[in-house]
């Protein structure tokens, strides 16, 4: 291979001792026999993502994690509309023009990934659905349940228009909203005991407990869920179909 002409992918976040796509992708890239590499950029603020690209000529294309998803939107040069509606940007098409400069389109495979991947588990009882967070990661889940059908609610820790807190969970509410997806971070490795507040007495085998963290595999949401009885799904499977959704990007 001429590593003069290797593109090269990436990651950017803060941190990123979590990430799952480098590995993705360049076992993709040896195996497929592509040209390329795919590289985390940790970078302390957004604004670094200017000197990421200066500094990388042959970058193709970037994934974007937290804190990132809805800061990098205002660099971009285009954005599109689904990602706009979302609020949030998790892959970044960079497209060389003749000048030489490099167009940003920013775009959501997240949405594509979350919906994909809880469709099969829902039915009849699944109407309304608990987002807990309200982060990058929760927009596209919000815009997924909707797309899917449902009505889901945003819960966090502060209460505020369109967002209920941890406390408002009452039996009425839970049992109203039998999807409940967890898109913070509580329970990821290392603080694997951790898990969100949520009422786990008033859970039942009609709920659906699907938890973003993919590290460890079973997180403590899961695990108290699945006690009550509950279907439970971690994020890897989500992980693999935006992460191919993000290749389709790239190359479309």
């Amino acid at each position: 291979m001429n590593s003069g002409k290797k593109k090269i992918y990436g990651l950017i976040g803060y941190p990123l001792g979590h990430s799952f796509s480098k590995n993705y992708f360049n076992t993709k890239f040896e195996g497929e026999g592509i040209n390329a590499v795919y590289v985390n950029f940790e970078i302390e603020s957004v604004d670094l993502l200017r000197d990421v690209l200066a500094g990388n000529p042959n970058l193709s294309g970037l994934n974007v994690t937290i804190p990132y998803k809805e800061k990098v939107m205002p660099l971009l040069d285009d954005i599109d509309p689904v990602a706009r509606k979302i609020g949030a940007v998790n892959v970044i098409k960079i497209i060389p023009e003749k000048s030489g400069r490099k167009r940003l389109v920013g775009y959501n495979s997240d949405i594509v990934g979350f919906s994909d991947s809880i469709a099969p588990m829902l039915g009849d009882a699944h109407r309304g659905a608990l987002v807990l967070g309200t982060g990058g990661a929760s927009k596209a889940i919000y815009t997924g349940l909707i797309n899917l059908g449902l009505k889901p609610i945003y819960v966090s820790r502060t209460s505020r228009p369109g967002v209920i807190t941890y406390a408002d969970l009452t039996p009425e509410v839970m049992a109203q909203n039998k999807v409940i997806v967890n898109t913070t971070p509580v329970g990821m490795y290392p603080h694997v005991d951790e898990a969100p507040d949520i009422p786990y007495d008033l859970l039942t085998p009609e709920h659906i407990c699907y938890d973003l963290i993919y590290n460890p595999d079973t997180t403590e949401f899961m695990r108290r869920a699945a006690a009550r009885g509950a279907q439970t799904k971690n994020g890897l499977e989500m992980l693999l179909l935006q992460a191919f959704e993000s290749w389709n990007i790239w190359h479309k």
